[in-house]
């Protein structure tokens, strides 16, 4: 699998958990509605790397073996 389709995985897992971590059930708050901010990080990364190309995760899974393409 190349990294890119691992990065946008990952990504995905990310943004479902935080926004499963910050969900409300019948006007209960199952844990800490903050975890939205964790969200708009992984957005923010997201869109940031798209214009400029440069992916931290992208390095990381490099080093652990992944390849391009």
């Amino acid at each position: 699998m190349s990294i890119q389709r691992v990065v946008r995985i990952i990504a995905g897992l990310f943004i479902l958990l935080s926004l499963f971590l910050a969900s409300h059930y019948n006007g209960v708050v199952l844990t800490e509605p903050t975890w939205l901010w964790f969200t708009a990080f992984v957005g923010a990364n997201l869109l940031q790397s798209g214009f400029t190309q440069w992916c931290l995760m992208e390095i990381i899974l490099s080093k652990l073996g992944l390849k391009h393409g």
